[in-house]
């Protein structure tokens, strides 16, 4: 009997031990003698401190921008405004974006002011400049600064850390990540995933996936910015566009609209202007892709009449088979 009681008394020395052992997040939790408490300007003019008054006990997300950039800035920029659309009233509240620039000299308050609402930036969505000496330290501490490379004219790296200062919990991932895994990374990861249970189907019942490539290329590099039939948003409307623009037009635009609005395209530069200077970026796009995202815009279903339709009705689900009110919209493409 002495063996089972020994090893008994141990396995409950052992739990209460672990009880009171920190987590690891907790025992190299950052806080306030890691973070610069330095002080930064929102886009409304109002002067803030790093950690006190942006990251102490908050829920964040964080990436680095400058608003003359012509590669993946638009971009990230355009995919976090997804990311706020689909985390509802939620963001603002427990979940606190901010777009720190690079290029302070010319990225003044009201120019980042600007170039927020050109993307429709929403609630608790902070534009901050500041000292460069800061905002380069700021950089280093969150793993986002890119030292200055010849061979990188962007200047930087399409990063976003969030996290969880109360809890310790911090990861980088990609800003230009999907929009609906970032909301959920963002809002039920980061909170322990303390948000409203929801009921799910069995997988059995999930629908054949049927993968249209075009679709896909669309939707992960457009889609932030453009609609197919649904209106005008931080660009235009793409319905039609294979009938009023050429093919080689259109290739050419999507590949390399910087070198086209620098020549003086009359079309670009019309665009440009139309659509509040907002920059269409150059993602390096291969042949292959620009050659399948035209052929989907060409196609007489492509566009957002059914794809609304087909949200409407996943929306209508997921609140049917919700047992309580749900805290934040279901995850449909915004």
């Amino acid at each position: 009997m002495r063996g089972p009681f020994r090893a008994g008394i141990a396995a409950i020395v052992a739990a209460l031990t672990i009880a009171v052992i920190p987590s690891a997040a907790q025992q190299s939790r950052w806080g306030a003698d890691y973070f610069p408490n330095v002080t930064l300007t929102t886009q409304d003019g109002k002067t803030v401190r790093f950690y006190d008054d942006l990251i102490k006990g908050k829920i964040v997300a964080v990436n680095l921008i400058y608003t003359t950039c012509t590669y993946a800035c638009p971009l990230e920029t355009a995919r976090l405004a997804q990311v706020q659309r689909v985390l509802g009233d939620r963001a603002g509240r427990e979940v606190f974006f901010y777009s720190i620039t690079i290029d302070p000299e010319h990225d003044t308050p009201q120019v980042l002011k600007d170039y927020a609402a050109k993307f429709h930036a929403g609630p608790g969505w902070l534009f901050l400049t500041g000292r460069q000496e800061d905002i380069d330290l700021i950089g280093r501490k969150l793993g986002l600064y890119a030292p200055p490379d010849p061979a990188n004219p962007d200047g930087h790296k399409p990063n976003l850390l969030v996290g969880n200062e109360a809890t310790g919990q911090w990861m980088r991932n990609s800003s230009l990540d999907n929009p609906k895994f970032l909301a959920r990374t963002i809002g039920d990861w980061l909170d322990s995933w303390q948000g409203p249970k929801r009921q799910l189907k069995s997988f059995a019942e999930a629908p054949a996936l049927t993968l249209d490539r075009g679709e896909y290329t669309f939707r992960n590099h457009c889609a932030a910015c453009h609609t197919v039939g649904s209106g005008d948003h931080i660009g235009p409307d793409l319905a039609g566009v294979t009938s009023r623009r050429s093919r080689d037009w259109l290739a050419r635009f999507i590949q390399e609209p910087d070198k086209l609005l620098a020549a003086g395209d009359p079309v670009a530069t019309a665009l440009f202007d139309k659509y509040k200077s907002v920059r269409m970026p150059n993602l390096a796009l291969s042949q292959e892709d620009v050659d399948v995202v035209i052929d989907y815009l060409a196609k007489p279903s492509s566009g957002a009449p059914a794809a609304a339709a087909t949200a409407t009705g996943l929306a209508a689900k997921a609140v049917a088979v919700s047992p309580d009110p749900p805290r934040q919209p279901p995850f449909i493409d915004p």
